[in-house]
């Protein structure tokens, strides 16, 4: 054992407790002294440990141990405040952090391990089996822990499970023309062209709830999306852009749409340049609890899967458009999609292209509709009768 007796010591220092054992404190780079987190049995032990102390110091490796001393949700609630998050978004943060990050609420940042992250998701997954908000839930308890670390709070993320925060999505569902126009039959006259718009424009909820009778030009059947209006979980819209900036479009609908159009226009859109398109029977913007109910008593009248979503519309949209001939780059810019993949930049959808997808999606759909009418009743297949396509909107 080494003997220190006679010897000034240059970094640190040590003294004797009571208790026979020893103490050690060493000075931070802030000045501060800061003792061990525990006692040694000898001045050699007490040593060495002030020795790693100072090389972490001297590499720039060192951190405040007082650092990780935070409440997580006190820095979960100001990760979500600094950031210019859509209100979807940040109303899904909180909803994790109310409803499934609970575990680590009362817990310091440095007391969220490794260990504990994989035993609060076996909990999730053994508990609720809901895969998909339980990938959400450790994405962005990952996010903010990876913040945590930028901070200099903690010293490495616990987040560290392979794939846990994937996704996999089920396969997309989509309807037949005949489907669709049954689905626009079914959920009542106020809301057919919603329907219609949601397939063939194909537009988002959001973006169907923005829409004013300015954006429409009812001579050249166009339609422009200029800002969504997503409802809250407090059952408000509110107003703000699309999804992404190519969600902000012009969109040349088909022929057969123009009827539609017109008796919506003269029927239920309200009065002047800003009145909105779709609203409920009283008036006020439409509320998603309302038009769900019509929504799912419509798919129940027609035998649509339990499954089918009024978002689902859209993939449908997407491959009847791509089945008349339309490029994936087309089918990008009629829906409103953005993309990173290089070869895309080199592609050009113009308003003559889409002029051509909106004839060639006319004339399959009328193809269709005639076919339909020529089957006799008793030879038609049930509607149930789900045939799956080809899911061109995955990752969306």
């Amino acid at each position: 054992m080494a003997n220190n007796r006679g010897r000034r010591r240059r970094f640190g220092a040590i003294r004797k407790l009571p208790s026979g054992r020893y103490q050690a404190r060493y000075p931070g780079p802030d000045g501060v002294m800061r003792p061990a987190p525990e006692t040694f049995a000898t001045t050699a032990d007490a040593d060495d440990w002030l020795a790693e102390k100072q090389t972490e110091i001297r590499r720039g490796d060192w951190r405040d141990p007082e650092a990780g001393a935070v409440r997580f949700r006190a820095y979960a609630d100001k990760w979500v405040e600094e950031r210019e998050l859509a209100p979807l978004t940040a109303d899904l943060y909180r909803y994790l952090l109310d409803k499934h990050l609970t575990a680590f609420e009362d817990d310091d940042l440095d007391e969220i391990t490794a260990p504990r992250v994989r035993e609060w998701r076996a909990e999730r997954l053994r508990v609720t089996g809901a895969k998909t908000i339980t990938a959400k839930a450790y994405r962005f308890l990952k996010a903010v822990m990876e913040t945590a670390v930028d901070d200099e709070l903690i010293q490495r993320n616990p987040c560290r499970i392979k794939g846990a925060g994937k996704e996999k999505a089920a396969e997309r569902r989509i309807a037949t023309v005949v489907q669709v126009d049954a689905l626009a039959e079914a959920v009542g006259m106020r809301w057919r062209l919603m329907v219609y718009l949601g397939a063939y424009g194909p537009m988002r909820p959001e973006e169907l709830a923005g829409l004013r009778r300015r954006d429409v030009d009812l001579d050249n059947l166009r339609i422009r999306v200029r800002l969504a209006e997503p409802e809250r979980m407090n059952g408000r819209r509110v107003q703000g852009d699309t999804k992404s900036e190519a969600g902000t479009r012009t969109v040349i609908l088909p022929a057969f749409l123009r009827r539609e159009l017109r008796w919506h226009l003269e029927s239920y859109a309200k009065p002047g340049p800003d009145g909105l398109l779709f609203v409920g029977e009283k008036g006020a913007p439409f509320r998603r609890s309302t038009f769900g109910r019509k929504w799912r008593r419509a798919r129940e009248i027609v035998g649509m899967p339990e499954g089918f979503r009024f978002y689902d519309l859209r993939h449908t949209g997407h491959t009847l458009s791509t089945r008349s001939g339309a490029t994936l780059k087309d089918t990008m810019v009629r829906a409103g999609q953005s993309s990173e993949k290089a070869a895309l930049i080199y592609q050009h959808s113009d308003d003559d292209r889409q002029q051509e997808v909106a004839a060639g999606l006319d004339a399959t759909v009328r193809k269709a509709r005639q076919e339909a009418a020529a089957v006799p009743e008793q030879e038609r297949p049930a509607p149930d009768d789900q045939r799956s396509g080809t899911n061109l909107a995955r990752g969306e």
